[in-house]
């Protein structure tokens, strides 16, 4: 018997540009898409006002491929941000509210970002870190405009393989890396953590993450995505967060160790789930390895959590666990996401066997372009089609993997990147300080707490509080040591470099 031959419908090529919140407000424009202090915003009026801040943008001279550099608190003006520059097909440049001017400015130049959009609260600093030719506009005002009738020029929809963002991650050098994130990344990443969480017609996420960080901009687009609403916080706060839970029928969150931390120990906890409300089905933790402690009670009071593992590079979530699995396999992130393979290698670049722990790297559809204006990093990076993460783990026989070490020597505090090169060359600019080493010590609340050992130059004399006051200018507070001791010479290994571990030992005993 003979068959007609099969012809194949054809297909949109996945590079055909499409407008994700304009689809999302056109199926369901009266459902809640965002909620803010009480506030609420629904699809298509998000919709209606990104159209108006687009257009607002576009007058100012915003063209696809424009760099907008946004330092900004989390807000509705800042979501409407986001999607107004992904309908411009422009690139957001976010920026961390925490850095110092001098730390913006130099993102800022790297970036060649044209426009610089804030906020009263920090127009000050974007003042002072604005290089010359970098305009800067008002958050709240580019949104309180209106659409205008009649013709738009400007793109309708971004294709999958363009830019999004340039989203910094520091390197271990001390110098930062943007990494180049496309739509695709975005959207292959929602569409893979779907497919592991699962939705639910009543799904409401919570997210108090900074929306300069992947993790934060990932829960905007999947909300939009998903058409569920999200819920969100400008910062964590145990108490406001707590009743947010209630109060907004919250059913996933994402959250660092420190935030479950102080959450599980406020004043007056209790019952079961830890006094979590029924509705809130299921905590992402990331953004650092969560200790056993935490996880065991998690564990012993019927806290549901998921653990997972993500970096910037690959656009928030590489493995997770499946629900319920993180009580069964305490301390595994669990399986690559869909889309998503993970190898564990040697030096060499050989794949090791289930079990031998080392360099964690990976390749899918939510690895980065690369690094922005730097093409030695992203070569390092990006070798042989996979993301080397330079992070240290293991695959156990079911496939799950296991994290060990983050990047050689980075301090993970509140969920917060520290590179303790940044942090010993702003201690050797002070003309009294001869050489320092900058490592984490465990702490129960912040995973990691900044502590660094300084060696001074013969003659010279510093107290802790002015080095303290000398750093404060020239590096963000969360990367400032919270603990300093100084010493006649730092220990060195046999082949005379400083000896990190021996430092950290030193630092962590009694007194110190």
């Amino acid at each position: 018997m003979t068959h007609p031959p099969i012809t194949q419908s054809p297909t949109p090529p996945l590079h055909q540009p499409v407008d994700w919140l304009r689809s999302r407000a056109a199926v369901t424009p009266e459902r809640p898409a965002l909620y803010f202090r009480g506030e609420v915003l629904r699809y298509g009026e998000l919709d209606q006002q990104v159209e108006g801040l687009a257009a607002s943008l576009w007058q100012a001279g915003v063209r696809p491929g424009t760099r907008v550099a946004a330092l900004l608190a989390n807000s509705p003006a800042y979501v409407a941000l986001i999607h107004g520059l992904a309908r411009l097909g422009a690139v957001l440049v976010p920026l961390n509210t925490r850095l110092v001017a001098h730390e913006l400015t130099w993102q800022l130049t790297l970036t060649g970002a044209d426009f610089l959009v804030s906020e009263d609260q920090l127009a000050t600093v974007a003042a002072a870190a604005a290089p010359p030719g970098c305009r800067r506009l008002d958050a709240h005002t580019l949104v309180a405009q209106t659409a205008p009738a009649g013709e738009r020029p400007w793109q309708q929809g971004t294709p999958l393989d363009q830019v999004q963002a340039i989203i910094f991650t520091s390197g271990t050098s001390g110098r930062p890396k943007g990494a180049m994130l496309t739509f695709g990344n975005h959207f292959w990443s929602a569409t893979a953590s779907l497919y592991r969480l699962g939705l639910r017609e009543d799904d409401r996420w919570l997210s108090c993450l900074p929306l300069y960080h992947v993790g934060g901009l990932a829960v905007v687009f999947r909300c939009c995505l998903y058409g569920i609403p999200l819920v969100l916080h400008d910062h964590f706060e145990v108490d406001a967060f707590q009743a947010s839970l209630e109060a907004d029928g919250v059913t996933l969150t994402s959250l660092v160790p420190t935030m479950l931390h102080r959450l599980l120990n406020r004043p007056g906890e209790g019952g079961p789930r830890g006094g979590l409300p029924a509705s809130l089905r299921l905590i992402l933790l990331g953004g650092a390895a969560a200790s056993a402690e935490l996880l065991a009670r998690c564990r012993d009071e019927g806290i549901p959590v998921a653990t997972t593992y993500g970096l910037t590079e690959a656009a928030s979530q590489v493995a997770t666990q499946r629900p319920g699995d993180t009580l069964r396999k305490p301390g595994s992130v669990g399986r690559p996401l869909m889309f998503t393979r993970v190898q564990v290698v040697d030096e060499e670049g050989k794949v090791l066997p289930p079990g031998e722990p080392g360099e964690i790297r990976v390749q899918g559809p939510t690895v980065m372009a690369g690094y922005y204006q730097d093409p030695e990093a992203t070569a390092r990076a990006l070798r042989d089609g996979w993301l080397h993460t330079g992070d240290i783990g293991y695959l156990d026989g079911d496939g799950d993997l296991w994290l060990l070490q983050r990047r050689s020597d980075v301090i993970v505090s509140g969920g917060e990147n520290v590179y303790p090169a940044e942090v010993e060359a702003a201690l050797r600019q002070h003309p009294a300080v001869e050489e320092a080493c900058v490592v984490g010590i465990p702490d129960p609340e912040w995973g990691q707490r900044v502590a660094a050992m300084v060696q001074l130059r013969p003659g010279h004399r510093v107290t802790v509080a002015e080095l303290d006051a000398f750093l404060r200018p020239r590096l963000a507070g969360y990367k400032r040591p919270r603990i300093l001791t100084f010493v006649e010479s730092l220990p060195q290994t046999a082949s005379g470099k400083i000896a990190r571990r021996t430092v950290a030992e030193m630092l962590q005993r009694p007194g110190q």
